[in-house]
This record gives structure tokens, C-alpha cells and sequence, in this order.
């Protein structure tokens, strides 16, 4: 990990862009399917966790669309109810997807999470 080290005496200032939160991107990203239509989403951080996100809602049928600072997800095509296991297995918080899918479908088939071992 990077560190600043900061010998005083200098006044400290410029610009740092702040991402948003996974932990929010997440369930907001899996609660686009029952939008069943066009969900525009600002600020969503560039990680690899929305990006398997991105890749899941993307193999049941959905389009994720980025452009600058903004992604458009349309899950107006989505009419399947199962998560591949390939990408299942990539994250633990995969499984977030089990509500909205049973939410528009009542059922949903996906494997256990990346990550766990229950």
C-alpha cells in the first residue's frame, strides 16, 4: 500500500475524486432486474466486484451500457432465472441477485458464492 509522508510547514491541497460505495453499488445493481426497463446509475465505482456484476446481469440477458461517469443498464431482455457458476463463484455477494430474481420470476438457480464455504 501507498502512503503519503507530509513534513509540515507546506499547505496540503488539490483534488482526489471519490468513487461511490460497493456495498451500495451492489444490491442496487442486482435491484435493476425488477426495473425491467432502463436504470441509469452515476458514480458507480470501477472495481472488479461491479464488474462481475455487470458480467452476471449481462449473461442473463441484460445490456450494461458506460459512458463517462454514468452506466445504463437495461434488464428489459433478462428472462432467465439462472446465475452461471462461473461467474457465481467470482464474489460472495453474487448471491444478492437470489432477490431480485426470485422477486421477478419466484424462483431462481445459482450455485454457492465465490469465496465461501458454507
Amino acid at each position: 500500500m501507498s502512503k503519503f509522508i507530509i513534513q509540515g510547514g507546506k499547505k496540503l491541497e488539490g483534488e482526489v475524486k471519490i468513487s461511490g460505495s460497493k456495498n451500495a453499488a451492489l444490491p442496487i445493481i442486482a435491484a435493476t432486474i425488477l426495473n425491467a426497463g432502463k436504470t441509469t446509475l452515476y458514480n458507480v465505482p470501477n472495481i472488479q466486484d461491479v464488474q462481475t456484476m455487470f458480467e452476471i446481469i449481462e449473461e442473463i440477458g441484460g445490456k450494461v451500457t458506460k459512458k463517462n461517469n454514468k452506466v445504463i443498464i437495461d434488464t428489459s431482455k433478462i428472462h432467465r432465472f439462472e446465475i452461471p457458476d462461473n461467474l457465481m463463484r467470482k464474489m460472495r455477494s453474487s448471491v444478492i441477485l437470489a432477490g431480485a430474481l426470485i422477486g421477478k420470476y419466484h424462483k431462481a438457480r445459482f450455485s454457492y458464492p465465490g469465496d465461501c464455504d458454507i
